[in-house]
C-alpha cells in the first residue's frame, strides 16, 4: 500500500500501472464507509502478492487527482491499468464484491492459487481461510507441517481429504515419518525385500502398500510394484 499525493500520482499510478494493475481508494478521514472499506480492500490487495497494488488518496490533500477522477462521493475506488481507469466503484462494498473486483484484475492464477503457489504457512492458511475445501492448499500446507515434524497438526488436517490421492500420499509419508521409516537410500532394495515376503506374510504386504502410497503415483515404482504384487496374491 502507498499514500498517493498529487506530486507523485504521475509515477506512482500511471507509470506504475504499466507494470503492475493499481488500485486507487479515494478517501477522506471524515468518510465513515471510507473507514469501513479501507481495512477490506487492504486486505484482499494484499493477499495478491504483489500481483495487484493499492494507492491511498486522501481526497481533503489532494484535490487535483479528485478532480481529474470527478469524484462526487466517496470512498470511490478506480482500477487503474496501463495508465487508463479499467474498472471502479462508488462506497462500502462487502468483500465477496471487492475480492471480485480485485481479482478481475490480478493476471493468471486466482488470489487463493497466487497464495498456494507462495507456499509458506502465512499464505497457505490465508488461502483455506478463502476456500476451506481448496484440495491443494490443504495438501501443501498438510506436506509443510509434516516436513516441520509437526505430524498431529498435520493429520488432523489431512485426514478429511484422505480419499484424495495426493493427501492420501501425504499420510502414507506422514505414517512412515512417525515410525521411522525413511524414503531415501537403496529404497529398490527394500521393496524388493518387502514384495518377497508380501505373499506369506502380511505385515511386509501392508509396509510394502503404505512405501508406494508414500512414494506416490507419480513415481514408476508405484505402478510397477502393485502390479507385481497381484500378480502374487491373486
Amino acid at each position: 500500500m502507498k499514500d498517493v499525493t498529487d506530486a507523485t500520482f504521475a509515477s506512482d499510478v500511471i507509470e506504475r500501472s504499466k507494470t503492475v494493475p493499481v488500485v486507487v481508494d479515494l478517501w477522506a478521514t471524515w468518510c465513515g464507509p471510507c473507514t469501513t472499506l479501507s481495512p477490506i480492500i487492504e486486505k484482499v490487495i494484499g493477499e495478491t502478492g504483489g500481483s495487484v497494488e493499492l494507492a491511498k488518496v486522501d481526497v481533503d490533500q489532494n484535490p487535483d487527482i479528485s478532480r481529474a477522477f470527478q469524484v462526487q462521493s466517496i470512498p470511490a475506488v478506480f482500477a487503474i491499468k496501463d495508465g487508463a481507469v479499467v474498472d471502479s466503484f462508488v462506497g462500502a462494498l462487502p468483500e465477496a464484491q471487492v475480492r471480485e473486483f480485485v481479482e478481475r484484475l490480478a493476471p493468471g492464477a486466482s488470489i487463493v492459487d497466487q497464495l498456494v503457489n507462495a507456499g509458506d504457512e502465512e499464505s497457505l492458511r490465508a488461502a483455506l481461510e478463502l476456500d476451506p475445501s481448496n484440495v491443494d492448499a490443504v495438501v501443501a500446507l498438510g506436506d509443510f507441517l509434516r516436513q516441520e515434524d509437526r505430524l498431529d497438526e498435520a493429520e488432523a488436517l489431512l485426514t478429511p481429504f484422505a480419499h484424495v490421492l495426493d493427501a492420501k500420499t501425504i499420510l502414507a509419508r506422514l505414517r512412515l515419518q512417525r515410525s521411522g521409516v525413511r524414503l531415501d537410500g537403496d529404497l529398490d532394495l527394500t521393496l524388493e525385500h518387502l514384495l518377497e515376503q508380501s505373499s506369506t506374510n502380511e505385515p511386509s504386504k501392508d509396509q510394502l502398500l503404505e512405501m508406494l502410497d508414500a512414494l506416490g503415483p507419480e513415481d514408476p515404482r508405484y505402478v510397477s510394484y502393485r502390479r507385481r504384487l497381484a500378480s502374487r496374491l491373486y
